[in-house]
């Protein structure tokens, strides 16, 4: 990844408020913690889907903790109990009873809530969380809120994550819901709308501020689906997440934290749980 331009935030980005942060610490006896993001699970993606599902089951870090856009899209927790939607739940509540399983929602999934955790085993990570672990203090994000030069990205985003509207899209039936999700998924506006540009990169400025106002050093967000490890400014560094697609490409990341520092691997490829097959 290039390296990031000028750091001094514009006027308007300095008064911006900055979010509420969240802080968790790993236990001490933790060796390791895989960042993974953008997997944008759905039916048409069966092996990106298996890959995800044996590297959850499989993996030797204490945690998991998923960035964002687990899925391609989530219309609100009473999907869960359709077919695939329930084979991921199955999947990752077999991972949590091995592993710590943390979820982050991202632009896709924004509406994954409390009932989906519960049957899933997972601990919620607020976006955006500092993640403290053997002496570092990490921040984590989905990405997408850091992205201010799509400006119409922003305020569909300030629209969609407001009480009132998730209130009253929730209110829709079911059939109905999953019905707009899949004319969106086939109109490239309405995509675009979702998921922003993805030209444009995360805001050096508000990134560094996000990071000075929390002490941290290091980054590591998704979104972007351009992975890689660059400076932000000095003593500020970023690490970007991979998508997955294991489909129609051969695309797929992990990174490790421990003690050493990061690392990037690819997937785990080991069997799955025989309930899981």
């Amino acid at each position: 990844m290039a390296a990031a331009g000028t750091v001094g935030p514009s006027a308007d980005v300095a008064s911006r408020p900055l979010p509420a942060f969240f802080e968790f610490a790993a236990p001490a006896h933790w060796a390791a913690v895989d960042f993974i993001s953008d997997m944008h699970l759905c039916e048409a993606m069966p092996r990106t889907a298996d890959a995800f599902a044996r590297h959850l089951l499989n993996t030797t870090a204490d945690a998991v903790f998923v960035l964002g856009d687990i899925f391609e899209v989530w219309v609100g927790d009473d999907a869960r109990t359709r077919r695939f939607e329930s084979h991921c739940v199955d999947i990752l509540a077999e991972a949590s009873s091995h592993r710590v399983i943390g979820l982050m929602v991202g632009n896709r999934d924004f509406l994954l809530g409390s009932a989906m955790l519960r049957d899933c085993g997972a601990m919620a990570l607020p976006d955006p969380t500092v993640l403290m672990a053997w002496g570092q203090r990490v921040l984590l994000s989905h990405g997408d809120a850091l992205c201010l030069a799509d400006r119409p990205y922003q305020a569909f985003r300030a629209e969609v994550r407001s009480p009132a509207w998730q209130q009253a899209f929730l209110d829709r039936p079911l059939p109905e819901r999953l019905a707009i999700a899949a004319q969106m998924r086939q109109a490239s506006q309405e995509r675009r709308r979702f998921d922003g540009d993805l030209d444009a990169d995360a805001d050096v400025g508000e990134a560094v501020r996000w990071m000075h106002a929390m002490g941290t050093a290091e980054l590591v967000h998704g979104h972007t689906h351009r992975p890689g490890s660059n400076l932000l400014a000095p003593g500020f560094k970023r690490h970007v997440l991979s998508d997955w697609d294991m489909d129609s490409a051969c695309r797929a990341e992990v990174l490790r934290l421990s003690r050493d520092g990061f690392v990037r691997q690819a997937p785990v490829a080991g069997p799955l749980a025989p309930a899981m097959s």
